[in-house]
């Protein structure tokens, strides 16, 4: 028995230099897989970003054809026979208004009152009408 307490303390040092390492180890591969994940995140966040991006940009353009289309049916409302193949909706609410509506996606409805003496369309009101 007297043999084992008779060794060193650097034969005992090796097993416990390795189990440090091994802690060390494991420790910063735990934060490279947190990097990883981090990249990954702000990889799916950029992405989306962009794609909002784009059907921000695309849906504006819808918006600005519209709302182009129903300006123009409304410069052209004392004159309905060239509005026939328009791009918008007519239809009268009696007493000089009327209610034009694009047929484009997204649909815009606007309320017109149309003086009988000059034949200027005036604007009273708009809505973005929902299906």
């Amino acid at each position: 028995m007297a043999h084992l307490f008779t060794r060193s303390l650097s034969e005992h040092s090796p097993p416990v230099i390795c189990c440090e390492c091994i802690v060390i180890i494991a420790w910063a591969l735990s934060l490279l897989t947190l990097l990883s994940m981090l990249v990954i995140q702000l990889e799916r966040l950029a992405a989306l970003e962009v794609m909002s991006i784009n059907t921000y940009m695309q849906s504006q353009k819808e918006f600005i054809a519209a709302e182009k289309s129903l300006l123009e049916c409304e410069q052209h409302l004392s004159n309905i026979r060239t509005l026939e193949n328009s791009n918008c909706h007519i239809q009268s609410a009696g007493k000089n208004l009327w209610l034009i509506s694009s047929k484009s996606k997204p649909s815009l409805e606007i309320l017109v009152f149309l003086d009988a003496k000059t034949h200027i369309a005036t604007r009273l009101n708009w809505r973005q009408k929902f299906e």
